[in-house]
């Protein structure tokens, strides 16, 4: 939804009946690339000052985010008094997010400068590994209801999965995240390393959308609007889930967990449904696959509430959720964005107080082992 500013909205009922809430998509920054100097080697901190970042395609034509919402997309109300852009104030996070919606957990996703998907790999590994320091110096320590996930240079799957190494055991870590839009099809054996990292320390793969692969987002060239932009991460989500379960992920690291972050969701059934159709014929040319495709969707893949599909019968959406499975929907606020979704407006009104507590926080806390 977006926001106008207004103090969380809270109905009698709300008030005497707060469910708890672990919130799956929290987006921290810095203030500056200055945040990140203590992290860094000398060697990699001169290279960002003299280089700076080279990802693998610029918005050369236009930024990410329409113009009208600066600071990547932010709130107008989520700018901290304290100066810099939405997300960058600790202090400020809790009093407008964390205290006031109840907060028991947030699972931060950073976007911007993380050195994932850049074209130097080294400079790649070592941005990533700062990032991760800071996560926790910055965020973890200071609230321990954050929990950091560890982004990683996904274009090296052994550099990833030697930093998956290099975190896993510190409880501050929720997650390993990636983002959809990779140079190959995340099925691909190149990132196969990160999924083992994954499983081996039982780490949940969250893989968010937006990314930077040298390619556009759409199967004829590059998108002329921002809408496109948006529309399109279904597309490329329903082609890395596509990916992972026909070039065998699942068979191969049969307890893997990923949750989809910030990609909707209305579209996994549809795509279940046409692969099964189409490995009733074909299923000869992927015989590693020992069931449906619909069946390692429903068994390996998460999704997070927002954006959540807004169907003119509200009993569609249900019917897509139940598809999914009232297990597998964890919520998410996509906090200080400019679609983030209130705790207390997000969720269906049709549904049950038992669901809505999975959603709020029991998927979560089972997925993620929060206590």
């Amino acid at each position: 939804m977006n926001v106008d500013v207004r103090p969380p909205i809270q109905t009698e009922r709300t008030k005497r009946v707060r469910p708890a809430i672990v919130d799956c998509d929290i987006h921290p920054r810095t203030r500056s690339p200055a945040d990140l100097k203590p992290y860094m080697s000398q060697r990699w901190w001169d290279y960002l000052q003299t280089y700076g970042a080279r990802r693998r395609h610029g918005y050369t034509k236009g930024t990410p985010y329409p113009k009208a919402q600066p600071g990547e997309a932010s709130r107008r109300d989520a700018w901290p008094p304290s100066g810099g852009l939405p997300g960058c104030d600790l202090d400020f996070m809790r009093e407008q997010h964390l205290d006031a919606y109840g907060i028991t957990h947030g699972i931060m996703n950073p976007l911007g400068l993380t050195g994932q998907g850049d074209q130097n790999r080294e400079f790649s590994a070592a941005l990533t590994s700062a990032v991760n320091d800071w996560q926790v110096a910055a965020w973890c320590e200071p609230e321990p209801r954050l929990k950091a996930s560890i982004v990683v240079p996904y274009e090296d799957g052994e550099a990833a999965r030697a930093e998956i190494n290099k975190r896993a055991g510190n409880k501050n870590y929720a997650q390993v995240m990636l983002l959809s839009r990779t140079a190959e099809a995340l099925g691909r054996p190149r990132y196969w390393p990160i999924y083992e990292g994954a499983v081996e320390h039982d780490l949940v793969v969250g893989i968010h959308v937006f990314g930077y692969s040298g390619w556009p987002i759409s199967n004829s060239g590059w998108p002329s609007f921002y809408i496109e932009e948006m529309t399109e991460h279904e597309t490329a989500c329903s082609a890395l889930v596509t990916s992972m379960i026909l070039e065998g992920v699942f068979e191969r690291y049969p307890t893997l967990k990923v949750a989809m972050i910030e990609s909707g969701f209305a579209w996994l059934p549809p795509l279940g449904w046409r692969l099964d159709k189409h490995w009733k014929r074909l299923k000869d040319e992927v015989p590693h696959l020992r069931k449906a495709p619909s069946e390692y969707i429903r068994e390996h893949f998460w999704i997070s509430t927002q954006p959540m599909e807004e169907p003119e019968k509200p009993d569609h959406l249900i019917d897509v959720m139940g598809w999914i499975g009232w297990d597998r929907i964890m919520f998410a606020s996509d906090y200080p964005h400019w679609d983030f979704d209130d705790p207390f407006m997000a969720l269906p009104p049709s549904l049950d107080e038992e669901r809505r507590r999975d959603i709020f926080a029991g998927n979560a806390q089972k997925l993620y082992g929060l206590a």
